[in-house]
């Protein structure tokens, strides 16, 4: 390797080296606080590593990785959500009597598998990814052993995680047999140059299923909502967020490269996932009372919607999508860094009871999760609204009316199952189920900073989104060109 693709992968060396010298830091001394600093220390180390290598050209590495802007600008969305998550994460922990140090290793170990994902240009780099992803998450679901609901939510996402990638490795092996290699730009070619057959149609098929499956895409979202509801706070948001943000910038570097939108087949595919995501996760969302499960509903709804722009095929779709996906991410771990600040030293508070007279007890708190809720039924004035306006954009330019007419109900069938979470928020707390004197008087300075930061985050992107739509657009548009 030349030292030009030595500083290409910079963010991910750091990475690397960051996990083996945590792994022997934790082997001598067992301290949270000197593990978290260094866990942050990593992941800000990884993102100022970026500019690095975003002042090189778009350049392979073998023929595993790409570095392009396209892939630097995954990785900084999800470094940074990383980063988050560790703060939130250090607060959860900090008054609980398991062993602590190890659950930051395999969060780093799940950002190293993410950021492959997103740069990948071979589907043996795309397997490893995925792969080091879920084994990951494995852990950090599990990794409260005290609490049943933990241990069983690692169990269900072991059991789907390892049906979803057999699907995926036998779909792989089905496309190296007809194209005869694993390089998106080679398949990219046999595509070209060749009818579809069979062999080929058959493998894709299985691919997509294993990515439906990694999304919760509707008929593949089995025990998406246990998972969500059985996992540590902001551990759900990590995989509302990072993992799902990431597979779904690989599938779409996969699309753009081997124009799969365009043969028929998939296109009718995907918008019938399109259709049965949106619609199945916002009507089992209307009958949770859990606040995880609804969000996990929403989710589904979410990567449904992204879908609609995602058919789009073009340029269009990754800046629409990238903006999107940015959105989402503020917005979620929002959502649940509320819900992980109040659930600190005890089981998450899930039930929506739990959130009653929040507005009066905790105000700061209160207008936080509102203003989240919010974005994420896309009201005005949030970047919910902006990313789905740019998914509206992104379908109408493709003249993709029928799913946007159903994208549009949708919207409206969220905002009242958002609206009913928001007013339980600001109404009486004479019939709280909930103890409010167990809550922690303050959260930690750093969980407070990060909750400060995303939601001035949300709300001036919403109000002025330019400078970040004009990033997204110099970092992705020529992402498809590179191959």
């Amino acid at each position: 390797m030349s030292i030009t693709d030595l500083i290409s992968i910079l963010p991910l060396l750091v990475l690397s080296s960051a996990i083996v010298a945590l792994m022997l830091v934790i082997a001598f001394l067992r301290n949270h606080t000197l593990t978290v600093f260094l866990t942050i220390l990593s992941l800000a180390s990884a993102v100022l590593s970026l500019p690095f290598s975003h002042h090189l050209k778009s350049t392979h590495i073998t023929s595993l990785l790409i570095i392009d802007g396209y892939s630097l600008f995954y990785m900084g969305l999800i470094f940074i959500a990383a980063l988050f998550v560790v703060i939130l994460t250090a607060g959860y922990m900090e008054h609980r009597s398991e062993i602590k140090e190890e659950l930051y290793i395999f969060i780093l170990i799940a950002t190293l598998g993410s950021a492959v994902v997103v740069s990948s240009s071979h589907f043996a780099s795309l397997f490893l990814g995925i792969e080091s992803l879920s084994v990951s998450l494995y852990v950090m679901i599990g990794y409260l052993r005290s609490r049943a609901s933990n241990t069983e939510a690692s169990i269900k996402y072991l059991v789907t995680a390892s049906v979803s990638m057999a699907i995926l490795l036998f779909g792989l092996s089905l496309v190296y047999a007809a194209a005869g290699s694993m390089d998106f730009s080679q398949v990219a070619v046999y595509i070209k140059n060749n009818e579809p057959n069979v062999l080929l149609t058959a493998g894709f098929a299985l691919v997509l299923v294993g990515f439906g499956f990694k999304l919760a895409l509707v008929p593949f979202h089995f025990w998406a909502a246990d998972i969500y509801q059985g996992t540590s706070a902001p551990i759900t948001g990590f995989i509302a967020s990072v993992s799902k943000g990431a597979v779904f910038a690989a599938m779409l570097r996969l699309s753009l490269v081997t124009a799969l939108t365009t043969y028929r087949p998939f296109f009718i595919a995907f918008a019938v996932a399109a259709v049965l995501s949106m619609f199945a996760g916002n009507f089992l969302a209307l009958l949770q009372t859990s606040v995880k499960r609804i969000l996990a509903y929403s989710s589904i709804a979410n990567m449904g919607y992204l879908l609609v722009a995602f058919l789009e095929g073009g340029g269009l779709a990754t800046r629409a999508v990238a903006f999107y996906l940015l959105g989402y991410f503020i917005t979620i771990l929002t959502a649940f860094g509320v819900i992980s600040v109040f659930s600190a030293g005890t089981d998450d508070l899930d039930d929506i009871n739990d959130y009653r007279g929040l507005a009066f007890k905790r105000p700061w708190f209160g207008g936080i999760l509102t203003v989240a809720l919010l974005s994420l039924a896309g009201m005005p004035l949030t970047i919910g609204f902006i990313g789905k306006f740019y998914i509206i954009y992104a379908g109408a330019s493709s003249q993709l009316w029928l799913l946007l007419i159903i994208l549009a109900i949708n919207t409206l069938i969220g905002l009242y199952y958002y609206l009913r979470i928001i007013w339980v928020i600001y109404s009486s707390a004479t019939e709280v189920k909930f103890t409010w004197t167990m809550l922690p008087p303050r959260p930690l300075l750093a969980s407070g900073l990060v909750l400060a930061i995303l939601i001035v985050a949300l709300v001036w992107l919403g109000v002025y989104p330019a400078p970040v739509i004009r990033l997204i657009e110099s970092t992705t548009a020529f992402s498809a060109l590179a191959y």
